[in-house]
This record gives C-alpha cells, structure tokens and sequence, in this order.
C-alpha cells in the first residue's frame, strides 16, 4: 500500500462526494474531508464515511466460487472463468445468441459499461442487455429526450441552485438520499429564494420547506398539469419565450386547460389555495427550477409526468435561462454515465441509438467488426428478468442485485432459480448472487482507477488508493479473460485508461462526447463536463457550438439570428456568472498532461442559447391524467409507496454489511398514520404485514402523523419476510419502460402479537 493521500470519490450516490484516503498502519482505510471537490465541499454522509468497511475481508468476497452438489465452494479463477465460458457457449450453441443475457448497473465506471455493452454485442452476439438504472432514471431521460432533443440529469451545476429564486423539488427525499446536497437547498433559501417540496410523507427533506404538498401516490401528472392550468388562467405564461424558443404550445395548453383547479384537488388531495400558492412562488421570481427524482418517475406514467413537469418550465421560461430549467436527481453512482455509452438495451456509446444506421457504422468501425454484426434493441431491464428461464437461458450480471431491488421480486427470484446458468460478477455474496453457478469477487472503487459521470454530467476520475486483496480482480479484466475463451482475443484491455481513450473515439460526435475529456484532464481540473468534443469547432459533439465553462455561459448553441430559437434566452444568457467548477487543482493523479492547444471547455450550462433539436426549439409534449395502474379497491384499499432511508444505499448489498449503519437503520418497517393504526388495532413497533396482489411483507409499524392517511412506506432495502419489493408492480410505461415502483394498492393488517 501507497503511504500517500489520494484524492477520490466516493462509491455511492449520484453525487460522486470528493474524499481524500489515506491507508492506516493496520491494513485499514480512513477518509478525511476533500474540501476542493465543489458538490460537497468536504461535507460527507454516514454512508461515504464508512465506506472503506465493505473493504474489509471480513465482508466481501475473497475468491471465486463454483456451485458443488447445490452449495458454492472456492474454486481457482481458471476454473471458474472456465465454467462461464462453457455455461455461455453451450447457451449460444443450443439456444442462439439471444438466450444468453447481460445485466448491467448503474454503479459500473463508464469503462466497465462500456466494455460490457460490447461484450455483450461483440462476443455474445445478443440483444439481451439491459442494465438497474432502467429502474432509476429512464422516465426522466426518456421526458428529456422528448422536450430538449438530449438527456443530462442536471442540464447545470448544483451550484445554480442557491441562485434561483424558487425550486420546486418533487418526489425527492435527497436529505437522506444525498445528504451532502441539502446545503444547496439551504443556501437558496438563505438567498432568499424559496423550496417547495412535493411529497405524500413530511419526510426530513420536506421540513426544510417553505411550502409542503402532499398529494396522493401516483397524481404527480394531474398535480403538473393543475399547476400549468393556473399559469395559463392567471395569465403567467412567458409568451414571447414560448414564440421563441418552443413548439407545440397550443396542443400542451389545451390538454391542461382540461385539469381544473377543482378537479385536480379531487384527484391529488392537495388544496386549491396551496395550488395557488405554488403557482405564485414559482412564477414571480425572476428564476425558478423543477427538480424531479424518483417519486414522479417510477411510475407507469413516469414519462408523461416528467414531460408535465417540463411543460410547466417552458410555458413559464423557465428552461434554458440562467438559475433556472428542469432536472432530474439521478440515483446511482453513475447512474447518468451508466445510461450513456452501451449497457442499455436500445444504445451505443456516445448516447446513440442502436437502431441509427449512422452510429451502428461509426461504433463499428471503432470496433473492427461489420455494421450488420450488432444485434438490435433488445428487452428492457423488468422485461429482460421476466424472461429469464424461458427465452433467455444464461445470465451474466455484473454489479446488481435484483433479488431485493426488482419489482415483484419473489417471482423474479424465480425467475432467476430457472436459468440453466447464472454468473454474477460483486464484491459481495449479494442475495442474487448467492443464487448464481459462478461468483467472481472483483475490485471495489478504492482498489482501481476508473471515470463516474455525476448527476451534473461532471465527468470525474476515481484513482485507486490501495491494492485489492490477493484472489480479486477487475471486471475489465473478467471481461478480457472471457472474450479470449470465447474466441474474441483482441478489444479488450484491461488497463481503464486505455479502454477510456477508446470510449472518447466511440463517443466522438454523439449527443454524449467524451472525446475531448483525457484522464489527465479529469485529474487537473476536477472533472470535466459533457459533452466536450475533441476540438472546439462549433457543432462538435453533436451539439450546437457546445461550448463555455461554469464561470461563463456556458451553453450549447451559437448566437441565434432573428426567427430561431434564441432571442430572449441569448440574452439572458450573460447573466451567468460565478467562479468555474473547473479550476484547476493541485491534485496530480499520475496520469498524462492535460491536452494542449486549448481544448475544449466543457458545457456545464445546456441550452443556454438553443435546444438540442434540429431547429433548436423545445418541444411541448401534450399530455393528460391518467390512473396509477393500480388502483385501491374494496380488497386492497391502501396505497404503498417505497423509498430509502439515509443508512442504507439501494438494495443494501454494502451497506447492510456495515455495522455502524446497520446500528443506524437495522431493518425493514411500515410507515403508518395514526388513523390506520388505529383501525388496524397495532402500536409503535408491532409487526404489521402489507398485502399485494403480488406477496405478502412484514415489518414493524412505525407510527407517524408525516404520512398521508390512505397512504403506507416501507423502504426497499433489505431481503426476506420485510422485501418491500415483493409488493411492488411492474406495470411499465410504454415509452421508458420504468415500473410502477411507487404506487400499487395493498391491504394492511395487523400481525398477532
């Protein structure tokens, strides 16, 4: 181990939290504050302080094992490796190449996503990959695709947001999710500006709220369109904006002008006055944002519901203008990189379309193989697990748990029992796992080098600080290792940066560029934001003159000219200003010189000037209320909604391995208001169980006035008799493919004591 301190990030969230490590005498690793990197500003949660315990033998997965007469025993990695290769090979030999499927995560560094999409098209063959962040992010990437031509969860820096005058924060609990992330929300406040969250539960994060609403699960659409109703009733629409910069105006207007005030209370049970309200504080500042997050997106309307959201920034001006817009609070680690270069089922690297003849050519050229060799678009991530065991045969999952993290998890944990053969690649013996053929225990984030692109589409370079145990290896290197017994000896290292420059080639032109970004530069300037194409001409990277660091402009597009898309919002676009989030550091990283001859800068602002379409105007989408596809009846007349608590992370794979943060949030509960409990005859603590049409949970109750009546919460993070998945429903929006994670209709009922 090196004695020196080393700049990094942490594994977690979204955030990607700056933190310096540092090796301890005694084999150990301890976290001190990076007060350099600008999302955290040193601030760390229990999660990112404790982080190393997963490194820790004691935990994690110290050799490869092999199923022997129904149990897993250590086995040597020829032998293991060996026994993927045959598993896979007879699959694609006796089924086709289609039967054998890949499951990505949103925790993968871009390269190991990257690499994967192509092990799964080049040397498989298959169509039959998919990844965890459909579960996260898709509605929000598939409503953005739709409005602004381009997905980036943030389209600007955190830092914007204390310089808004108002921010309406919708299905987010990021107090607990993202603690770090809070002091933003303060700061806006202490601006003066004002927050206005929208949640069914008073959670931490809705405390610090100016104004509270708290509609019933799965109304966030008809809430949206309530909400654009009154900005067209009392006359607050920005029509010049509208004429500018927009199309489709009048369709979106028409259908929210058929969600009346009235109406939308009865539907959501938020009061007229509080629409009123929201709809004041949102429009009189000269600034204003929407920030969704997984509330109004895990929903079998997730799509529309974000393009409602949308709407109601554009018919308000509010997006593509300084300290305002919309944005979605991407989940997982690399949640936003994840999505962006090939581990999704319909993609390629650069965030292009598999089913584009163009970047089919331009991937496969990078890759040396024919155009006509890529498989398709294959499943969805829900759909993909539903056919294990019938369509698809074989699995290889790396970094995922969908035992405990898939909607109607006891029947995916079926599904997953049926396969002829699974490996699982974790640093863990994850509950999916623990199901698996073959488990290889591979490199954790401290123990490798590697990128993660943040929730601001800040690209970032996370260094290895330590050396991984004998017996682990990386998954670049499990990949390499495969693709040469399985016939493909070439095109994949296992070095990241070389397999990073070959990603910057891929990306090169595509709506997500890469290629101007080297490891050297990430180091030098504490990350780098997409796109950044290799050379500043304008139009590089599939962008609009795509240009500007954090302390100017900023934005995509060049100078608009009488009749296009600009006008106002070119002019409004000076007003940015404040120091870069791009200043250089005084960490090294020993890697290669930044590239000289003024490279580009990065574009941390979006569509300052235009947006991401071919005549640079935002499109309204036109959408209308619509049920959650479940709703209460007479036999199951509660509705369950889900989430996480602030000491657990996902499906607790880590962190229920942590003995400080087990201590902190031990186990499963039900959130309940007193009024249920009541009639459920239960108290604080006692055992409750919660019913679907899907399986049966139990947890103890926990009793709260910060819940809806008609309303119950159970977080998603641990297994067995309290998997609050095992409730859940996978109906699926048509568009984005995302379950209906956070409405479905259960019965509740006490437990006998």
């Amino acid at each position: 181990m090196s004695d020196s301190v080393t700049p990094t990030h942490c594994p977690y969230c979204a955030l990607q939290c700056g933190m310096n490590l540092t090796p301890a005498p005694d084999g150990t690793v301890e976290v001190s504050e990076r007060a350099d990197f600008p999302v955290n500003r040193g601030a760390l949660c229990g999660k990112g302080r404790t982080a190393p315990a997963v490194l820790s033998s004691r935990v994690r997965l110290t050799s490869p094992l092999v199923r022997s007469g129904g149990t897993l025993v250590p086995a040597t990695w020829d032998e293991a490796l060996d026994r993927i290769a045959e598993g896979l090979s007879r699959t694609r030999t006796e089924h086709g190449p289609d039967a054998c499927g890949v499951f990505g995560g949103g925790g993968l560094t871009n390269e190991k996503a990257y690499a994967l999409g192509k092990f799964a098209r080049v040397v498989l063959g298959t169509s039959q990959i998919d990844y965890n962040g459909r579960f996260c992010m898709s509605s929000a990437a598939a409503g953005g695709m739709k409005a602004f031509g381009l997905d980036r969860g943030l389209p600007f820096p955190l830092e914007d947001i204390p310089k808004s005058g108002c921010v309406i924060l919708v299905g987010s609990n990021l107090a607990e999710t993202m603690p770090p992330s809070l002091r933003f929300f303060t700061e806006l406040r202490e601006n003066g500006g004002t927050l206005i969250v929208i949640d069914p539960r008073r959670t931490k994060t809705a405390e610090q709220a100016d104004l509270h609403l708290m509609p019933r699960p799965g109304t966030d659409l008809a809430l949206a369109l309530g909400l654009l109703h009154l900005v067209v009733a009392e006359g607050r629409v920005d029509e010049e904006y509208v004429r500018e910069r927009t199309v489709g105006w009048e369709d979106a207007r028409a259908a929210a002008m058929a969600h009346w005030p009235e109406y939308v209370e009865r539907i959501t049970g938020v009061p007229v006055p509080q629409l009123r309200e929201t709809v004041r504080m949102f429009c009189e500042p000269e600034s204003a944002m929407v920030l969704t997050a997984r509330g109004p997106e895990q929903q079998s309307k997730g799509t529309d519901t974000v393009s409602a959201w949308i709407n109601l920034c554009l018919a308000t001006g509010r997006a593509g203008r300084p300290y305002s817009g919309y944005g979605c609070l991407t989940g997982q680690g690399n949640g936003q990189g994840g999505r962006e270069h090939g581990q999704k089922a319909d993609q390629l690297p650069g965030y292009r379309k598999l089913d584009d003849p163009a970047a089919r050519r331009h991937v496969a050229e990078v890759w040396g193989v024919d155009p006509d060799s890529l498989p398709g678009p294959g499943r969805s991530a829900y759909e993909l697990l539903d056919a294990l065991g019938t369509d698809i045969r074989s699995l290889l999952l790396m970094g995922s748990n969908p035992v405990v993290s898939a909607p109607r998890a006891a029947h995916i944990e079926e599904r997953f029992k049926s396969l002829d053969f699974l490996a699982v690649c974790d640093v863990v013996l994850s509950e999916t796992a623990a199901l698996a053929d073959v488990v290889l225990p591979v490199t954790q984030w401290a123990e490798e080098t590697g990128t993660t692109t943040n929730l601001e589409g800040r690209v970032l370079l996370r260094r290895r600080a330590i050396t991984p145990p004998d017996g682990i290896r990386s998954d670049l290197e499990v990949m390499h290792e495969l693709a040469d017994r399985l016939g493909v000896e070439k095109g994949f290292p296992t070095d990241p940066e070389e397999v990073f420059e070959e990603l910057r080639r891929a990306s090169a032109g595509g709506a997500a560029d890469y290629s101007g970004i080297t490891y050297g530069r990430l180091a030098a300037e504490n990350g780098v934001f997409w796109p950044c194409p290799a050379d500043e001409t304008p139009g590089a990277g599939g962008l609009p003159d795509a240009g500007g660091d954090s302390g100017s402009t900023g934005s995509t597009g060049g100078s608009a000219s009488a009749g296009t898309a600009g006008g106002s919002a070119a002019r409004a676009a000076s007003a940015v200003s404040g120091g870069s989030t791009q200043a250089a550091s005084t960490v090294g990283g020993g890697f290669g010189p930044a590239a000289s001859s003024a490279p580009h800068p990065g574009t941390p602002r979006l569509f300052l000037d235009r947006f991401h379409t071919p005549d640079g105007r935002a499109r309204f989408v036109a959408v209308s209320h619509r049920g959650i596809a479940e709703e209460p009846d007479d036999e199951y007349p509660v509705l369950l909604t889900t989430g996480r608590v602030v000491a657990q992370y996902q499906s607790g794979a880590q962190t229920r391995r942590v003995d400080e943060l087990n201590a902190a949030a031990p186990g499963p509960f039900v959130e309940l208001h007193p009024r249920l409990a009541e009639r459920l005859g239960a108290a604080e603590g006692d055992p409750v169980a919660v019913i679907s049409r899907r399986g049966r949970a139990v947890a103890p109750a926990r009793i709260t006035l910060g819940i809806r009546p008609d309303t119950v919460f159970m977080p998603f993070h641990w297994y067995g008799e309290g998997r609050a998945n095992t409730l859940t429903n996978p109906a699926l929006d048509p568009t984005s493919r995302m379950p209906e994670f956070k409405a479905c209709a259960v019965r509740v009922e006490a437990v006998g004591r």
